[in-house]
């Protein structure tokens, strides 16, 4: 998955934290409630806005910027 379709960091928005395109929905919010056993499907109940596939960006930019190369 290419995540940078989906996730965006702009210094105006949210002060340059990632984001989901089209939101002001921080991707680490997103990676915090998964830790938290929360399943995509209430997140995607919780957040109408977003998309699954988003979601797993999330998951895939959080292993692109934890993965030494």
């Amino acid at each position: 998955m290419n995540w940078q379709e989906y996730i965006d960091s702009n210094p105006e928005i949210m002060y340059g934290k990632p984001v989901l395109k089209g939101t002001r929905i921080p991707v680490d919010l997103i990676i915090e409630k998964l830790s938290l056993g929360e399943t995509i499907e209430e997140l995607l109940a919780a957040y109408p806005t977003i998309s699954r596939d988003k979601i797993l960006a999330c998951l895939a930019y959080a292993t692109a910027i934890t993965v030494s190369d």
